[in-house]
């Protein structure tokens, strides 16, 4: 027969006891407690003494306090975060554990405001504390060039807020993006070459100008252009470029588990092109490639005469 567990009485005149369940409440309950998740489970418990042992495992640093729309909310913090926190108030507390859930995207300081429910003034302030005990960093984001995120101080920030490879100080690199475009298109453009020479049939040919983008990333690692640590995802971005712009096809192959390059169990192969006729002139017009073409006319809101692109078109 299943033992069956009978829960143990707290002693609601201990104080060590109450502090003891309400930690064995959020060992239940990982996302947080709320004050009515204690009052359910120790429903005879003085609402004094219920936030007096909440205090006290707050001042211990044992208890992080969060807030979400329902309220207030409870949480055990482990013992490498208190250290951390220790000596802080629970304003500042609460402000770092936001932080700390915003993960390596950061968070702006008017989410921070709004989570935290704090005046700005305070929250400024609080900022400027963790800053210098360097428990926190402020990192400039490319989508708002006058705005920085907040987040923990040994993190490395996200692609999507520093913009990758791709940005140097929040300015966007194009003449780097272009260098490795020819650069790659080069290296396809090579391959094919000698898959033409090998004077082997055409099928044979055509496999073999075929290049994975762990062998175009390698080569532009070898050309050692690159001041930053290129991916392959970086890579496979410059060679989607060149697929638009009609320069390199790619295709994808099955491959064994564990093969180079290969994402499960795919693999994708691209080659360098080369266009069999030109464009006709219609299409080299903004017209031309227009997604909004049928919408676009005299008086309306999309106007030939208001067209940008066009008027670009025709001053080049």
């Amino acid at each position: 027969m299943a033992e069956v567990k009978v829960k143990k009485e707290t002693n609601l005149s201990d104080p060590a006891e109450v502090e003891s369940r309400i930690k064995e409440l959020c060992q239940q309950f990982p996302h947080g407690i709320t004050d009515q998740v204690i009052q359910n489970d120790m429903p005879h418990l003085e609402p004094q003494q219920r936030a007096m042992a909440i205090n006290k495992l707050l001042s211990l640093g044992q208890l992080d306090l969060m807030r979400n729309s329902s309220g207030l909310l409870y949480r055990l913090k482990d013992s490498q975060g208190a250290s951390k926190m220790k000596g802080s108030d629970n304003q500042e507390k609460l402000v770092y554990q936001i932080i700390e859930d915003a993960g390596n995207k950061g968070i702006w300081s008017r989410d921070i405001r709004f989570k935290s429910n704090l005046p700005l003034t305070e929250i400024n302030k609080i900022l400027k504390n963790l800053e210098s005990k360097k428990l926190i960093k402020a990192v400039k984001s490319v989508a708002a060039s006058k705005k920085k995120v907040y987040m923990l101080y040994n993190l490395q920030p996200d692609r999507s807020v520093t913009g990758g490879a791709w940005y140097s100080d929040q300015d966007f690199e194009s003449e780097f993006v272009e260098v490795l475009n020819q650069q790659c298109f080069k290296f396809l453009q090579s391959k094919a070459e000698v898959a033409r020479d090998s004077k082997q049939s055409p099928m044979v040919q055509r496999n073999s100008s075929f290049a994975t983008s762990h062998e175009v990333w390698k080569y532009i690692c070898e050309l050692g252009i690159s001041k930053v640590d290129l991916s392959m995802e970086d890579i496979e971005t410059i060679l989607n470029t060149l697929i638009y712009d009609g320069k390199v096809e790619m295709t994808v192959i099955a491959a064994k588990e564990g093969t180079v390059g290969s994402v499960d169990g795919q693999m994708k192969l691209y080659r360098g092109v080369n266009a069999i006729i030109q464009p006709t002139g219609l299409v080299k017009t903004p017209c031309g490639l227009c997604p909004v073409f049928d919408d676009c006319h005299e008086g309306g809101e999309i106007s030939p005469s208001t067209c940008i692109y066009m008027s670009e078109w025709l001053d080049f």
